[in-house]
């Protein structure tokens, strides 16, 4: 289920904020000048190819684009079985901004972005039919957790893809991962 949790970053063990009504999510990010949508879900074969994938959600990502300038769309996709699981699931784990808007669409599974704004860290879940474009600079990190599932449509307005910049701040080390936040209702 898709949920927002928010942290004061001084008290990082409990979130003070947790909401799973979608127009709360929306409000809550959209005072951070952070994009959330859900989109109707499309029927797709499990084994669905990138290409079919971005047929489906043509419209959609034809949108995105015009609306915002973003050039490339890809599909990224991980698996539990992937043998390079834990090393991509470090990568991301770790505060970083991005010079530009990071979007993700979840065409299928979960995933949890984690969003730094001044003593706040909004920790949302986000799972099948979610949409979130992270303003460029904004501090996040993303945590797939141990056992990845999931596909997502991403958009860049850079056509070298995802290039961080990592902050270098522990904060991301600080408050719970995945799977604590899993068994905990987000």
């Amino acid at each position: 289920m898709t949920t927002l949790s928010i942290f004061n970053q001084n008290q990082p063990q409990t979130p003070h904020t947790v909401t799973s009504d979608p127009r709360m999510i929306g409000e809550a990010l959209a005072g951070q000048q952070v994009r959330f949508e859900r989109w109707p879900t499309r029927e797709l074969p499990a084994a669905a190819s990138q290409d079919e994938i971005l047929q489906a959600y043509a419209d959609e990502v034809a949108s995105l684009k015009a609306a915002c300038g973003f050039q490339t769309a890809d599909v990224v996709s991980l698996t539990p079985d992937h043998p390079q699981k834990e090393a991509f699931r470090q990568k991301f784990l770790d505060e970083h901004t991005h010079s530009e808007d990071e979007v993700r669409f979840f065409v299928r599974g979960e995933g949890l972005f984690y969003l730094h704004f001044g003593e706040q860290v909004y920790a949302l879940m986000c799972e099948k039919n979610d949409l979130i474009s992270v303003p460029a600079g904004t501090r996040h990190w993303f945590d797939m957790g141990p056992e990845p599932e999931f596909t997502c449509i991403r958009l860049f307005t850079n056509p070298a893809g995802w290039v961080a910049s990592f902050t270098g701040e522990d904060i991301a080390s600080r408050l719970p991962r995945y799977e604590g936040l899993v068994g905990a209702g987000a």
